[in-house]
């Protein structure tokens, strides 16, 4: 049922992701993509046929579960309470760049108790140093990091 405002906006969209596949990883196609989604009556036949022809799988949740589609809200959730509550966006590419810093900061500084307090993207451990502190997201959040000394350096 693709129709009306919404659903061209969906539809327009969803072209724009897959055509960006690699550009500039907003989305990166791996094997068996799945489109996890509600079950919103602007997806319809047309959305689903566009997505097998991309190669992407329509995973729609059972109707009445939304516990089912957890983790997406989970991860909406912590990008609003962690980022865009925070923030005035000033337009499209603002937001743009908000969610990329935003995204290199969830996966390569931020700390995550089910991966024993380390990022996605894990780094070795820093045992001798000054701390600076590096601000992320104009201040909103910190990167702490050790420096060597110049003299320490230099032996």
């Amino acid at each position: 049922m693709l129709s009306g405002k919404a659903g061209e906006a969906v539809k327009g969209h969803i072209q724009r992701v897959a055509a960006d596949r690699d550009g500039d990883g907003y989305f990166e196609q791996q094997d068996g993509d799945a489109m996890i989604r509600d079950r919103d009556r602007i997806y319809g036949t047309v959305v689903t046929r566009r997505l097998r022809a991309m190669g992407i799988r329509d995973k729609p949740v059972v109707p009445a579960s939304p516990w089912q589609n957890g983790f997406a809200e989970w991860l909406i959730g912590s990008i609003r309470r962690e980022c865009l509550d925070h923030v005035i966006v000033l337009g499209e590419a603002h937001l743009r760049r908000i969610l990329k810093n935003y995204a290199a900061y969830y996966n390569g500084v931020r700390t995550h108790r089910s991966l024993q307090k380390d990022a996605p993207v894990s780094c070795p451990v820093q045992r001798s140093g000054a701390i600076i502190s590096h601000a992320i997201l104009g201040g909103l959040h910190h990167q702490y990091v050790r420096i060597v000394a110049a003299s320490a350096a230099s032996r």
